[in-house]
């Protein structure tokens, strides 16, 4: 009956309609990993109370700033800290990101950690001369 067809026509137009606007929506967003490739940075993503599953030491270079990028996967907030080269992102909400530099004249180790979880969020940033 055309009460149906028409239930069934509008319904086929909704579903092509959200696919087109998900597609396009794709399409235009870059993706912070891209970001990250293109810039020779570092992601590092706060995730089951790590950083990247293991916490990684990350190394840099004196005199030759390195883009680094926090984002917080995780339900409960997180920050990074590295007392020693000033980086203070301050509470990350689940999904929120911060993008900062690795920039010193000084090589040495530098502790990185959450002050939130210190106990299993903690590295080392090592910049080299």
């Amino acid at each position: 009956d055309a009460m149906n067809t028409n239930i069934i026509a509008i319904v086929a137009v909704s579903f092509m309609s959200v696919g087109i606007i998900w597609a396009v929506g794709n399409l235009t967003h870059t993706t912070i990993e891209s970001r990250v490739k293109s810039a020779n940075g570092i992601l590092l993503i706060a995730q089951d109370n790590r950083f990247n599953g293991t916490n990684p030491t990350i190394y840099a270079n004196t005199n030759l700033p390195k883009k680094l990028i926090i984002l917080n996967k995780d339900f409960v907030r997180h920050d990074f800290i590295v007392d020693g080269l000033g980086i203070n992102t301050s509470y990350l909400s689940a999904d929120q990101s911060f993008i900062t530099a690795i920039a010193t004249k000084k090589a040495g180790v530098y502790e990185y950690y959450c002050s939130l979880h210190p106990e299993t969020m903690r590295g080392k940033i090592v910049v080299r001369s």
